[in-house]
């Protein structure tokens, strides 16, 4: 897990911009979904292809998280990477082509595989009955045609996005992007995020704290989601 958070500079900014730090003193549980990110064997299981050491560092915040999301009436959604091959060729061919080596590739073809041991959810979390489990095969899991989560997110009458797990500033902060777009209220909980690096967790932080939506510790969203000011 990472020791650095958003700097006072950028808060300073934000301050200036829209006159409060944070956006939401309260979020309705039942209208909330925690997006837990890529918390699979492929990005958490040491040695893997595209290993992101700091997410094992996370299991116990996000278990919490997800207890407490369940406890009030929200849901919790396990997003999960995984590319098709068929006659030697993938879902997302231009990536694989261009951004990785071939040997790169022939490891993420047998860890991508879907349902395969590179997809399953790390060993130190257990999602639960009634959790959803949504596929994805593209960075953000709301790029049009990526996965079944827009439809999902609407099918229960979701307006709050949490967004948990990794890349922060990859699949993390691209779903988080996509998801305020598309007119979600959105939390990174930042110390259920984790990235490659300091400065890239830091940076995905502060890109969304400025213009996409909230960054809130597990605490803070925890005592947000129990807030209701009208009850």
């Amino acid at each position: 897990m990472h020791n650095v958070t958003v700097r006072q500079e950028i808060i300073d900014r934000v301050l200036a911009r829209r006159g409060r730090h944070h956006l939401f003193e309260a979020l309705d549980p039942r209208r909330t979904a925690l997006l837990v990110i890529d918390m699979q064997n492929m990005f958490c299981e040491p040695g893997a292809p595209a290993e992101v050491a700091a997410s094992r560092g996370l299991c116990d915040n996000i278990t919490r998280l997800c207890a407490e999301m369940r406890d009030l009436g929200g849901l919790v959604v396990w997003v999960t990477s995984a590319t098709s091959f068929s006659n030697g060729r993938s879902d997302w061919e231009t990536f694989l082509q261009n951004f990785v080596t071939e040997d790169v590739r022939r490891d993420r073809q047998e860890y991508l595989s879907p349902g395969g041991h590179g997809e399953q959810i790390w060993r130190d979390l257990i999602p639960q009955e009634g959790d959803l489990h949504i596929r994805k095969n593209r960075y953000s899991a709301l790029t049009p045609g990526a996965s079944m989560l827009q439809s999902a997110l609407s099918s229960h009458a979701i307006q709050n996005v949490l967004i948990a797990g990794t890349k922060t500033n990859i699949c993390c902060e691209s779903t988080g992007r996509d998801a305020m777009q598309l007119d979600h209220q959105v939390v990174m909980v930042e110390d259920c995020c984790a990235a490659l690096s300091d400065d890239e967790h830091r940076a995905a932080l502060e890109n969304m704290i400025q213009q996409f939506g909230d960054v809130m510790t597990a605490d803070e969203v925890i005592a947000v989601l129990k807030n209701r000011p009208n009850e």
